[in-house]
């Protein structure tokens, strides 16, 4: 062992702990410098990444209201045009300001929802695939039912039961 160890005192204690919160540092320095390189690579890759459920709403809203406000009705004619223009304008704006409240005290809450959404729609695609999948097995056991040319005075047997999962 070629490294000797500090003598057991009070100022060997604290040059071992300054050792480790180095170390410590080194390691976090070293984990977020990797971190933002992926990131980058990523970004240059892909793009940008998508904001949060919240500033998409923000986003979405400001577009709406850009091309709302910059409407032009041409049933209103020019005398009723500048006026219902700024009745679009000012529609516009209360709807931002009621709006803008919502998203800065809840952002949150869209992220949320849109990954409820998500799971709604994953669960409603695995249900319809799973009834697909039986109404195509289905289709080829009536289809030999069917081909055997059954009389038309012959009464059908008992109904069919109906699995609604």
């Amino acid at each position: 062992m070629s490294e000797e160890l500090p003598p057991p005192e009070a100022d060997g204690r604290e040059a071992v702990d300054e050792v480790r919160a180095t170390d410590a540092d080194a390691w976090a320095t070293a984990c977020a410098e990797d971190l933002a390189a992926e990131k980058a690579r990523r970004r240059t890759e892909y793009g940008p990444p998508p904001g949060s459920a919240a500033e998409e709403l923000r986003k979405l809203v400001d577009t709406v209201a850009d091309k709302l406000s910059g409407f032009q009705s041409p049933l209103l004619g020019a005398v009723a045009g500048p006026a219902a223009q700024q009745v679009v304008k000012q529609v516009v704006q209360q709807a931002k300001a009621a709006v803008e409240p919502v998203i800065e005290r809840n952002p949150d809450i869209f992220d949320h929802l849109a990954n409820a959404g998500s799971e709604l729609l994953a669960a409603y695609r695995s249900a319809v695939q799973a009834q697909e999948r039986r109404w195509t097995t289905r289709e080829n056991g009536l289809r030999d039912l069917g081909d055997r040319g059954d009389e038309p005075g012959d009464e059908p047997g008992p109904g069919e039961r109906i699995d609604l999962d």
